[in-house]
């Protein structure tokens, strides 16, 4: 496996564990808010409320799970790490932009969100980069 092969499959390793692990502790600690959306009816999970009344502890408990779930930044790293294993599995190059976009969403949440493993996906960011730079030597023969 060559070196840019290898770095693409990290970071998007790094990706699909962050993603599904948020996704499982949400599941873990908050499956009775989960479980509430069903019997709300789904369309009705997180209403919006545009009136001026005050918001109740459970409107915000269920407002906090929905954004820290399927709302959140979990799905789509999950995501975006499935299509960089895929592409690096091709051998398709991953632009850099991508990786710089990457490590400077989660260096920022990182530092919104402390203590957090958000800045574990600037790993990913970074190893993007470089497989991105990384350039085969020029061919002995010819």
């Amino acid at each position: 496996m060559d070196s840019k092969k290898r770095l693409l499959r990290w970071a998007s390793g790094i990706m699909l564990v962050l993603g599904a692990g948020h996704l499982s502790l949400l599941a873990l600690f908050a499956w009775g808010d989960v479980a509430g959306w069903a019997d709300r009816g789904l369309w009705a999970a997180v209403p919006l409320e545009f009136t001026g009344g005050g918001q109740t502890v459970e409107s915000l408990q269920n407002k906090l799970v929905f954004w820290a779930g399927p709302g959140g930044f979990a799905v789509p790293l999950f995501l975006l790490g499935c299509l960089i294993w895929h592409l690096a599995g091709r051998g398709v190059a991953v632009p850099a932009g991508l990786g710089w976009g990457v490590a400077a969403w989660c260096a920022l949440g990182g530092v919104l969100l402390v203590p957090s493993p958000f800045f574990a996906g600037t790993v990913s960011g970074a190893l993007i980069i470089v497989a991105a730079r990384d350039r085969p030597g020029p061919s002995s023969g010819g």
